[in-house]
C-alpha cells in the first residue's frame, strides 16, 4: 500500500510533484527507487529542476473555434525568444488553446479557486451524500475525492489533454520543459464564447400573437 510519507519522500528526493510522485510509485508497485527512474524518464525530474526560474519569454496566441463561436487568448511562457520562436512551441500554444476552447477551464491551477467556491462545493457534495444515506465516517474521504474531480474539471494544469487523454497538460508542459531545457509554463488565458452571460429572451406564441394584434 502507497502511504502518503512514501510520496512526500519521493516529492523530497526529485522535486516533482505529488500526484505525479504517486502515480509513479503506484506504476512502480511502491519501489522508490523504480518510481525514481521513470520519473527520470518521462523527463519530469529535469522540469521540476527548472520550476523556480523564471520564464517571461514566449507568446501569445489565438485560436477561433466552431465557426467563430469560440474564441480563446492564451499567454504561454518561457525563458527565452529563441525557444519561443520554435516551431514545437508555437505548436504547444496551438494544442493547449485548442484544448482550452474544448475543455472550457475556468482557472490556470489549483491556487486561484477561491476557498469560498471550495466551501461552497464541499456543501453540496455533503449534502448529497447524507441524502444518498452515506455514513458520516466515510463522507470526509469521498468528498476529498469529489474536490480532486472539481479540480480536474475547472483547471486547466489538472486536466487530462484532450489529443492524449491518458496525460494531464501539467504532464504535457513538464515534458516539453525536458525537452527545450526551459520552465514552459501556462501564465493565463481568456476564453470567449459567441452570446456568453446573456439573457436570452424567448417569446411564446400567445406573446407574438399579441403583439402582431396591436
Amino acid at each position: 500500500m502507497i502511504t502518503a510519507s512514501d510520496i512526500s519522500a519521493l516529492r523530497a528526493a526529485t522535486g516533482v510533484g505529488m500526484m505525479d510522485c504517486k502515480a509513479a510509485l503506484e506504476e512502480a508497485g511502491g519501489d522508490k527507487e523504480k518510481a525514481a527512474e521513470l520519473l527520470r524518464k518521462k523527463g519530469l525530474m529535469k522540469a521540476a529542476k527548472r520550476a523556480d526560474k523564471v520564464a517571461a519569454e514566449g507568446m501569445i496566441g489565438s485560436y477561433i473555434h466552431a465557426g467563430g463561436r469560440v474564441g480563446v487568448l492564451l499567454e504561454l511562457n518561457c525563458e527565452t525568444d529563441f525557444v519561443a520562436r520554435t516551431e514545437g512551441f508555437v505548436n504547444l500554444m496551438k494544442d493547449i488553446a485548442l484544448h482550452i476552447a474544448a475543455a472550457n477551464p475556468k482557472y490556470v491551477e489549483r491556487s486561484e479557486v477561491s476557498p469560498q467556491l471550495l466551501e461552497k462545493e464541499r456543501e453540496i457534495y455533503g449534502a448529497q451524500l447524507k441524502s444518498q444515506g452515506k455514513p458520516e465516517a466515510m463522507i470526509e474521504n469521498i468528498l476529498k475525492g469529489k474536490l480532486e474531480k472539481f479540480y480536474e474539471e475547472i483547471c486547466l494544469l489538472e486536466q487530462p489533454f484532450i489529443k492524449d487523454e491518458g496525460k494531464k497538460i501539467q504532464a504535457l508542459l513538464a515534458e516539453k520543459t525536458a525537452e527545450t531545457g526551459e520552465k514552459i509554463s501556462v501564465r493565463r488565458f481568456v476564453r470567449y464564447e459567441l452570446g456568453e452571460g446573456i439573457v436570452k429572451q424567448e417569446k411564446n406564441f400567445a406573446d407574438e400573437v399579441a403583439e402582431q394584434l396591436k
